[in-house]
């Protein structure tokens, strides 16, 4: 099992917290880059859409420019790193 990683805020203390570990399901998309045959530096989106149970690692850190509250309501439109043979286990 790897150690913890100590998470630091630097710059904005006032506004840190933290978010506990926490492990749900939602849908989500996965989007890769595909290029395109013939040229030097054209891509393609491609985007895949599924949902499985993954988790997050206890995370610090801070922001002013919304509630905790908003960003919750924000995840599932972010981007995420899930380890798709264990997306349930935190390597980090």
């Amino acid at each position: 099992m790897a150690a913890p990683v100590e998470q630091k805020v630097v710059g904005d203390e006032q506004h840190e917290h933290r978010h506990g570990p926490v492990t749900h399901t939602h849908d989500h998309y996965h989007v890769s880059h595909h290029h395109v045959s013939g040229t030097a530096d054209q891509f393609e989106h491609r985007a895949h859409y599924h949902s499985h149970e993954h988790n997050h690692a206890e995370l610090k850190h801070a922001h002013h420019a919304r509630t905790e509250e908003e960003e919750r309501g924000e995840h599932e439109s972010m981007a995420h790193v899930h380890d798709h043979t264990a997306p349930h286990e935190s390597h980090g």
